[in-house]
């Protein structure tokens, strides 16, 4: 149990290194349109004058709840907001504390689940790499296909979790303790040898 949880300390912490590579670097501007200076400030100002009073929140625009919204929605443009009241420093040391340990959460979570799901490395390197894959396709991908999100942003997420997500289960798979082959041979001789004798 102690490499399990060690394996998942150093998975989760691989996590957290990758995804600061994609997302806190200036490889992030690959998944990102930049509006320019202006247009910016423009836009900040219409969130300020028109979200400040309900709040931070997650707003669809044009809000298709309504009659009027749902013609407007179906003639777009369309928006979705991740609007937030305050500001925050462009990389919040606060977050990323919050994130690191969020990732070696995770670590431990995966490795524990590698740990009850196969006995040896290759099963569980196969269930981390399929996992990882799974995961990306429903929750990434699957905001493209359902909520019209960009393809470009949403790739390069996806592309950013899976690579994350099966390093960490790479690595917990390979410091989890494997069964000898030779207990489990043993295991299966004295089973066959039952098997003889009641016969």
């Amino acid at each position: 149990m102690v490499r399990t949880i060690a394996g998942g300390i150093l998975g989760g912490f691989a996590l957290f290194v990758i995804r600061f590579l994609f997302w806190q670097t200036p490889l992030s501007a690959l998944a990102f349109h930049r509006t320019g200076e202006a247009p910016g400030a423009n836009l900040q100002a219409a969130l300020a004058q028109s979200l400040t009073q309900t709040g931070t929140g997650v707003y669809i625009v044009p809000d298709p709840a309504t009659a009027q919204g749902t013609i407007l929605y179906g003639k777009g443009p369309i928006a979705t907001i991740f609007y937030n009241n305050s500001g925050f420093p462009v990389t919040d040391s606060a977050a990323l504390i919050g994130g690191l340990v969020l990732a070696l959460i995770v670590g431990v979570v995966i490795a524990l689940a590698l740990r009850f799901a196969a006995a040896d490395f290759g099963n569980r390197a196969r269930i981390a790499l399929l996992s990882a894959l799974a995961a990306v396709l429903w929750l990434d991908v699957g905001q493209a296909v359902f909520n019209h999100a960009h393809w470009g942003y949403i790739l390069y997420l996806a592309f950013s979790d899976f690579i994350a997500l099966a390093a960490a289960g790479l690595i917990a798979a390979r410091l989890i303790v494997t069964a000898p082959a030779a207990s489990v041979n043993a295991t299966t001789t004295m089973h066959q040898r039952k098997r003889a004798v009641r016969q």
